[in-house]
């Protein structure tokens, strides 16, 4: 093996197109082109940005491998569900959709090199069919039991702590150490001093290049505002907010006007978000809400007129007709139902007796309808009412709580009970059977 001079990895670098001199970033790259040649597993772990996916080429390009296949899989852009049958291949017939037989990665790559992006996002079965092939060489594709062998070498990259995640259950220790056999990190931005300079100017120049137009230059208040910037989106949001300065500016930028970029960035995705907790007045979106339920209400109301017309005399439009006061009821309970729990909404008797009676003419038209569609506006109501109770209650055992307690203040006289809940008797006479209360007084 050749050794690894400072001219070799200048050379590798250049190659790939990773700029900079930072120690760190210089010494992961020495490793990579040390490992290459070594074929073992790779773990290369750093923050999102870092420029992670430049390095399991490296290893590739540099490895006895280098002629065959090379294949990146971003693990967390699969479905769960899906992966294993990415990764290993699945039969025909296997699963809904399987139309023919499928060969996975694993067996397309075979002598060469799968690059893992995200591994740490790998569902349980995959990591379990990973570990495997890692130790053995042996896989089986979904839906078969015919045990197939490949020669390949693993790259992964994550992002996040997999250590904490073995300690969570969350990854399989065994398959952890199988992966990350050699650990390559790949240093943050903020951590390479002197290359966000070379990284700004670069970018300039590839802007200026790509858009035709003179390229940005900067002066040294200006660097000193992006050497001290945290950048958590490292490289890729540096990039960013060179694209975005060349846009609007020209000439030399100071530092002041990177300040006043990096804080516009900063205000709008790393400050807090500050809830106003002072008491609101919903009146404007109670008089909404009733505005919106009323169009739908009138809405029911000329259907029902349009009925006793004869409009809807077939059996076909009988049920079309059902259907659609049956969405329109819907929609009118889903205007007022977000609000039910967000802040008090206070109702008159009278409102919740427009409501009922609209309800009333669903009820006259679609007597079939099952017990999870009739539920009338009194629901509300009886919510409203007692908010806090919901926590502990259901909105059955409110309803049912308030109608007995109505049925004994008026000593069970019914049309009294129905005046005083706001709804009409034959909607008061339905719950009463809904919730097996006939035992009750029932004078009227």
């Amino acid at each position: 093996m050749a050794a690894i001079n400072d001219n070799t990895i200048r050379t590798t670098m250049q190659r790939y197109s990773i700029i900079g001199s930072a120690p760190k970033l210089v010494s992961a790259v020495k490793k990579a082109l040390i490992i290459a040649p070594i074929d073992i597993s790779v773990l290369i772990s750093g923050e999102n940005g870092t420029g992670k996916e430049f390095f399991p080429k490296i290893i590739h390009d540099n490895s006895p491998r280098k002629h065959n296949k090379f294949i990146a899989v971003n693990c967390g852009a699969i479905p769960s569900g899906t992966i294993s049958s990415e990764l290993f291949g699945h039969e025909k017939g296997s699963f809904t959709n399987a139309e023919s037989e499928h060969a996975g990665y694993f067996e397309v790559a075979d002598k060469g090199t799968i690059f893992l992006d995200e591994v740490a996002d790998l569902s349980s079965d995959a990591q379990v069919r990973l570990l495997r092939v890692l130790e053995s060489g042996e896989y089986i594709r979904v839906g078969s039991s015919k045990v197939r062998k490949t020669d390949v070498r693993v790259v992964a990259a994550t992002n996040k702590d997999l250590l904490q995640m073995v300690k969570k259950g969350e990854f399989r220790e065994d398959l952890f150490y199988r992966i990350a056999s050699i650990r390559i990190e790949v240093p943050p931005l903020r951590d390479r001093g002197e290359d966000i300079k070379m990284l700004a100017t670069k970018f300039s120049y590839d802007y200026a290049e790509k858009h035709n137009r003179p390229p940005l230059m900067f002066d040294e208040s200006a660097y000193r505002e992006l050497m001290s910037f945290r950048w958590s989106g490292n490289v890729r949001e540096l990039q960013s907010l060179i694209r975005e300065m060349s846009s609007f500016e020209s000439g030399i930028v100071t530092g002041e006007v990177v300040k006043r970029y990096l804080s516009q960035k900063n205000h709008s995705s790393s400050l807090p978000v500050v809830y106003d907790t002072a008491q609101h007045d919903y009146t404007q979106e109670r008089e909404l809400i009733f505005k919106l339920i009323l169009q739908l209400q009138q809405e029911i109301k000329d259907l029902k007129s349009r009925f006793d017309q004869g409009a809807y005399s077939s059996p076909s439009n009988k049920i079309h007709l059902s259907s659609s006061i049956n969405e329109l009821h819907r929609q009118s309970t889903a205007i007022a139902a977000p609000h039910e729990t967000s802040h008090d909404v206070t109702m008159n008797d009278n409102e919740w007796q427009n409501y009922d009676e609209a309800y009333d003419i669903e009820e006259d038209t679609t007597r079939h309808n099952t017990s999870s569609q009739r539920h009338s506006f009194t629901d509300i109501k009886a919510h409203a009412i007692d908010v806090e109770e919901e926590k502990v209650k259901t909105l059955q055992d409110t309803e049912r709580e308030v109608i007995i307690s109505a049925i004994e203040r008026n000593k069970g006289r019914r049309k009294q009970t129905a005046e005083e809940l706001g709804i009409s008797e034959r909607t008061l006479y339905r719950k009463i059977k809904e919730y097996g209360l006939e035992h009750r007084n029932n004078r009227k």
